[in-house]
């Protein structure tokens, strides 16, 4: 158990640490008050990073799957033997369809593909625009007291 001089003590040497406020504080600049309407922007920028890195991510995939899909197109180009089916991968199994019918279905996937990308480019567009508006605001009222940077890695 304490004693009351160790509580003395104890105290004495927080104080003697932070001998003034203004050191307890992070600066002299941080008294900014920070409102509901600010904490919501905040959540808000931080709700719309998140879905923007998954958004990102899912682009990155999609981008695979397109170089997968047009090096498959090569590929089909070399065949020799026209009248041979080739085997075409749905899911875990393959199928054999005509070489045309092959090259129909990677044009089809390849159209659809594009589509989706595009949706998830313009919707990644949108997100950027509204976190700008975000940032702009939130630099206005609190300065270099907050950072709305991404982290270097």
């Amino acid at each position: 158990m304490f004693t009351e001089h160790d509580e003395r003590s104890l105290g004495q040497t927080i104080e003697d640490e932070c001998p003034n406020d203004a050191e307890r504080n992070f600066s002299s600049d941080s008294d900014v008050h920070v409102t509901r309407e600010d904490q919501s922007k905040i959540n808000k920028f931080a709700r719309l990073n998140a879905k923007l890195q998954d958004l990102q991510d899912e682009i990155k995939d999609k981008e695979n799957l397109m170089k997968n899909l047009d090096d498959a197109s090569d590929e089909l180009l070399m065949v020799d033997d026209e009248e041979e089916p080739v085997p075409f991968m749905v899911a875990d199994v393959f199928f054999h369809t005509p070489l045309e019918e092959t090259k129909a279905k990677l044009e089809t996937l390849k159209d659809e593909l594009t589509r989706q990308m595009e949706e998830l480019n313009s919707k990644g567009s949108r997100f950027k625009e509204e976190m700008a508006l975000l940032k702009r605001d939130l630099y206005a009222k609190f300065g270099d007291n907050i950072n709305l940077e991404p982290d270097e890695d």
